[in-house]
């Protein structure tokens, strides 16, 4: 049975402050807390320990590196039982940024990035398309990513 995990107002104050900058030096979110710095210290690996943060990162711009397409593929299995094996062919496939297991008309859905639509049709006929287990693909390729948010912590 999963433990029922205890998030109070302090945790949720904690995450809301990491959610808008993971760098943030943990004094500046005690003062802000109005406790210690070794209590958010305490709670922050608390909330670690639980799983609740799954690490840190830095957002890289992808144009800014030079993928100037982003798209998303669903992918229909020639059968369901394939599905592990061909997730880890896609784990190898490094403009693969995101990969989820769907209901609906596709079994996987994916995130892409590509340099640009040329790079995008190798991506797809020479990578995705020679996948044994995927029996077909449709793109839809993104214009513009109008806002990426996080999910409230309240």
């Amino acid at each position: 049975m999963a433990k029922n995990l205890q998030i109070d107002s302090l945790d949720r104050r904690i995450l809301s402050f990491l959610i808008k900058d993971a760098r943030i030096p943990f004094l500046e979110v005690a003062r802000e807390c109005g406790v210690s710095g070794a209590a958010i210290h305490q709670r922050v690996q608390k909330l670690i320990n639980e799983g609740v943060i799954t690490g840190s990162e830095f957002t890289i711009d992808p144009t800014k590196i030079g993928y100037k397409t982003s798209c998303y593929i669903g992918i229909y299995l020639e059968t369901a039982n394939l599905f592990e094996e061909v997730v880890e062919d896609l784990r190898r496939i490094p403009e693969i940024v995101e990969c989820h297991y769907t209901t609906g008309i596709y079994a996987i859905f994916v995130k892409v990035y590509a340099k640009d639509n040329n790079d995008l049709r190798k991506v797809l006929a020479d990578k995705l398309q020679s996948i044994k287990g995927i029996s077909r693909t449709e793109t839809f390729i993104s214009l513009q990513e109008v806002f990426k948010k996080h999910l409230p912590v309240n």
